[in-house]
């Protein structure tokens, strides 16, 4: 077979992936093609911030493909059309893809089937370190809990990382567009593409990541999600035990939303939730302000770099979903829109064990704002951060919001707390209409 179509997704990269080596493997020449896909706008899913950071990965592929004697073909259009457009234009063969999880992904690999018949070759386990379906328990399609999810992971055989490889040859004069130029929403968005993950990955020394203010998590997940990192080769390549289970917890997400695509858009495990809806709260907690230092640093963070940290994720969620108890898919929407690691799979399905419709075995759980913010932030550091007009404050003064009701600068407490727990009096709610 002459030659061959890698089509890229969301596997952005040179190492350890086997879309890319069984095309070379396979053919005396290689298409490595990417099309922006059309059909991905109407989703809404491409979003400014996303986009930027797609733009980085397509510009660094290309740069790592030219010095391996090639160059990655970009179209733009319907995904199916080009791919068969580049087919005809090259005699190409077999076009390889990597297997993908969400509802649009599947709608994609089902039109290259009926394009392409045997010619399209799907490789499972590139987008994760264990292929959705390659653990289930009996009589079951997948795993509902993370811990015994999670036992079945870490004793599943997984491939062996591949090496990037030394050289591309791709057939000369293939046209294609240029890579567009995006302005993100998010003026400190992080830099795209393998090598500033490599680089990134490679710097990176784990720590607590679970105190806001040292961020000690990796910041990897957002080269996880448009595939510039291997999960395959991360979960090889460390020995640290709790970012091997948020690896897991990634695939565990993934096998989920595979088998119910629809959970990107429905409650899980329905529970009969009636929510809440005020358009006013709903601006306050985009904007960070809500009167809780600590979920108004949160938001501020996201809006700033198209990221936020896990823990300020968990408790900005769990404000808007149990505390205000307004209804999960605002949320997630609005993460979506920013988040540079946006991904249907973990945003989603995030949200809903937050909300309590989704895996999480104790779905009334509530993570009280106050009590978060001392254990979690408890010199302030993260808030004043994020919210300068705190950033006079000493020490935890940031995070008590019954002394900064009287500040000009900084809003009210959108509801009031008591105790430990949620106890706004919202837990039924107003009607969902």
């Amino acid at each position: 077979m002459p030659v061959a179509i890698a089509l890229f997704t969301q596997d952005l990269r040179l190492h350890d992936n086997p879309v890319l080596h069984t095309a070379l493997t396979s053919g005396e020449e290689v298409v490595p093609l990417f099309v922006l896909d059309d059909g991905l706008a109407a989703t809404g899913f491409a979003v400014p911030n996303r986009g930027a950071f797609l733009a980085d990965c397509l510009r660094d592929l290309d740069a790592a493909l030219r010095s391996r004697g090639g160059y990655l073909v970009l179209r733009r259009g319907d995904v199916v059309a080009e791919t068969a457009r580049v087919a005809a234009e090259t005699g190409a063969g077999a076009v390889h893809l990597a297997a993908g999880v969400s509802a649009f992904a599947q709608r994609r690999e089902s039109r290259l089937r009926e394009a392409f018949g045997d010619r399209l070759v799907v490789h499972e386990a590139v987008l994760t370190a264990v292929a959705p379906g390659a653990v289930t328990p009996a009589g079951k399609d997948h795993y509902a809990v993370f811990t015994p999810y999670h036992r079945a992971w870490s004793a599943a055989a997984r491939r062996k990382p591949l090496p990037a490889p030394r050289a591309v040859p791709v057939p000369a004069g293939i046209a294609g567009v240029p890579v567009p130029e995006v302005r993100p929403d998010s003026p400190d968005l992080p830099p795209g593409g393998e090598g500033a993950g490599r680089a990134r990955w490679r710097r990176w020394t784990p720590g607590s990541r679970d105190v806001l203010a040292a961020d000690g998590t990796s910041r990897l997940s957002p080269y996880l999600h448009f595939g510039c990192l291997s999960a395959t080769e991360l979960a090889a390549g460390t020995e640290d035990e709790d970012f091997v289970r948020q690896l897991a917890w990634r695939d565990f997400h993934h096998q989920v939303l595979a088998a119910r695509p629809s959970v990107a858009r429905t409650d899980y495990r329905p529970r009969g939730d009636r929510w809440h809806r005020d358009e006013r709260e709903l601006a306050a907690w985009r904007a960070g302000l809500t009167g809780y230092p600590i979920v108004d640093a949160g938001m501020r963070q996201l809006a700033a770099q198209g990221w936020m940290h896990n823990r300020a994720r968990l408790l900005t969620a769990s404000f808007l979903a149990k505390t205000l108890h307004h209804d999960w898919r605002e949320g997630a929407a609005h993460f979506l829109a920013l988040l540079v690691d946006g991904d249907v799979a973990n945003n989603q399905l995030n949200w809903q064990w937050v909300a309590g419709t989704g895996t999480d075995t104790r779905p009334n759980r509530i993570l009280n704002p106050l009590t978060q913010a001392k254990r979690f932030d408890p010199d302030g550091a993260y808030v004043r951060r994020w919210v300068p007009e705190l950033a006079q404050l000493q020490g935890g003064a940031v995070h008590r919001p019954w002394l900064l009701a009287e500040r000009p600068d900084y809003p009210a407490p959108l509801v009031e707390l008591t105790g430990d727990r949620f106890a706004s009096g919202r837990a039924g709610g107003a009607p969902l209409g």
